[in-house]
């Protein structure tokens, strides 16, 4: 192939909290073998408490609902880090990274600044901090954040920006709940995100502070890829790579995922791959102004929605056929 006709280097896109549904990539499991040993790999290093995590992931009627905290944040990280490792088996060499909450900690894994027994540690330690968390909540509006600042209160923020016209609000349950309902009133769409706390809002400051400590005690290596942070919306400094803080802060920061695809989009032309449950990432970067003019591609690993194991697998070999062209 020319180098005119050279297609553009692959980044992946790595999924967060919201993302996750009941087998979510299941199909995958015993059946890609990269992505069995990736996601074996993965509970073998969460310890006791793997083999309920596994079974409620892999059942059609689990003991722990996925949206727990107990569950969700920790399958959409070995997900995600397994879908990676099945797509790098196929040769293919990522050369940028970006996460989306949960799923910066993959980011990390993947791009080297974290040892993956040490991104497991620090996200199965803030899955049982958090479990003590009081009710919270999330929730997706058809809205710019400017649009917003009128109806947020009571610990109610925006947790994330995934778009120019979708924020995410996060905060405790009951003011949460009038927030919705003012908003509704008033015209705007809007709908719950699948989750029991409230992810990117300061109901969790102090429980994510209480880490500081053993995020220091984690050696950071230097990134051997281009690693977009969508807590940052920029590629991550050394300076940001030696700040506990910022690590302990994920839960609590607003997730910057359009100001960073901008940043990263800025930098070069990309075939971008949601590498995790669903398309929600690749359904947002579609509508990217260099996306809609044809300099990137955007591409999923995972069929839209819950569809079951042969649609995970249809799903993934159309992935390999087209990074293949």
């Amino acid at each position: 192939m020319s180098a005119e006709h050279q297609k553009p280097p692959v980044a992946l896109l790595l999924p967060g909290q919201g993302s996750q549904y009941q087998r979510m990539a299941a199909g995958l499991y015993g059946y890609e073998q990269a992505f069995t040993e990736a996601m074996d790999t993965v509970f073998g290093l969460i310890g006791p408490g793997a083999d309920a995590v596994r079974s409620d992931w892999l059942s059609s009627d689990p003991v722990v609902s996925i949206d727990h905290v107990t569950r969700s944040q920790v399958l959409l990280f070995a997900v995600d880090y397994a879908i990676s490792q099945q797509v790098i088996s196929w040769g293919i060499e990522p050369v940028a990274v970006l996460g989306h909450s949960a799923g910066e900690l993959v980011a990390a894994t993947l791009s080297g600044v974290l040892a993956l027994e040490d991104a497991v540690t620090l996200m199965w330690d803030r899955i049982n901090r958090f479990d003590e968390a009081p009710p919270g909540g999330m929730l997706a509006v058809v809205a710019g954040p400017e649009q917003l600042d009128g109806y947020l209160g009571g610990g109610v923020v925006v947790g994330a920006v995934n778009s120019p016209t979708q924020v995410i609000l996060a905060g405790p349950q009951d003011p949460l709940t009038r927030v919705a309902e003012a908003l509704r009133v008033d015209g705007f769409t809007c709908r719950p995100v699948p989750a029991t706390s409230g992810f990117h809002s300061p109901m969790l400051a102090e429980l994510a502070e209480e880490a500081v400590p053993l995020v220091e005690k984690i050696e950071f290596g230097v990134p051997r890829l281009a690693f977009y942070s969508g807590y940052t919306a920029a590629m991550l400094t050394e300076r940001d790579i030696a700040d506990p803080l910022l690590w302990a802060n994920h839960p609590v920061a607003p997730v910057l995922f359009w100001p960073a695809l901008n940043a990263m989009l800025a930098d070069g032309d990309f075939r971008l791959v949601e590498a995790g449950p669903g398309q929600c990432l690749a359904t947002v970067a579609r509508r990217h102004p260099a996306v809609s003019r044809g300099n990137s591609e955007v591409f999923a690993a995972s069929p839209p929605r819950v569809a079951g194991d042969e649609a995970d697998r249809a799903a993934l070999r159309r992935l390999a056929d087209r990074l293949a062209d």
